[in-house]
């Protein structure tokens, strides 16, 4: 059984509870930490899938790891590795296929959102029969939908919320976030977060970090249900 790939971008944004499910359902995986340095393979073909984490830089920043990236999302497609992406992790896939990657049109979302799902057969085989559910959200940049690829979710301030392609999807959300990376990200982020609620007018789609942390034990349990479906979905195409 070959290993999941993980690729971590930062060391804030870890796999969380996509490991965690990954491991409760039998499958080994390899976690390679591009911020530490490590190397990034070439050949998609020694893995059963490919998850590609978040991370607080753009996919546009000439950071010398994004190319190598680019060309591991491309090599999986060719050779029809199943691809998971969340947020930035997203927004390389669609990069890599040709989308593009920029400002989020109404700014920073920040906090729990509700998302919507599209009435149709695919989304409900990806997210099960939900019209939709509040996700947790940080990014200020979103992606367009590369070529071939379907909108399965959308949110009144980000379009594109996610797309399958084949085997793959991309999310603009944190559906693998637990309770402790909230924690942090609230803490570390609190700077970039009351920014963004003194600006005129202030971001709609951000929350301050004590409304994150009072919606989290709520919310959370919720999110979890979808991501067990999500995952155990995407993990059918992982050999």
């Amino acid at each position: 059984m070959k290993p999941i790939a993980i690729l971590r971008f930062a060391a804030a944004d870890g796999p969380a509870y996509f490991a965690e499910f990954i491991s409760l359902a039998g499958k080994s995986f390899t976690e390679i930490r591009v911020d530490r340095g490590a190397h990034i393979p070439s050949d998609s073909r020694q893995f059963g899938g490919i998850a590609l984490m978040g991370g607080p830089m753009s996919v546009n920043d000439p950071l010398p790891w994004i190319p190598s990236v680019l060309a591991l999302i491309q090599d999986a497609t060719s050779n029809n590795v199943p691809l998971i992406g969340h947020c930035l992790g997203g927004q390389l896939i669609s990069k890599a296929l040709g989308g593009s990657v920029g400002r989020s049109p109404k700014g920073k979302e920040i906090g729990w959102h509700a998302i919507q799902i599209q009435d149709t057969s695919l989304a409900n085989e990806w997210f099960g029969r939900r019209e939709g559910f509040d996700v947790f959200q940080w990014h200020g940049e979103a992606f367009t939908l590369p070529a071939g690829s379907t909108r399965i979710a959308s949110s009144d301030y980000c379009e594109n919320q996610a797309f399958i392609l084949g085997p793959h999807i991309g999310m603009q959300f944190h559906i693998e976030i637990d309770e402790t990376t909230i924690e942090n990200w609230c803490d570390g982020g609190s700077k970039e977060i009351n920014a963004a609620l003194k600006n005129d007018p202030p971001h709609e789609a951000v929350m301050t970090s004590e409304n994150i942390k009072k919606r989290t034990p709520h919310a959370l349990p919720r999110m979890r249900l979808v991501a067990d479906h999500l995952y155990h979905r995407w993990l059918l195409s992982a050999t």
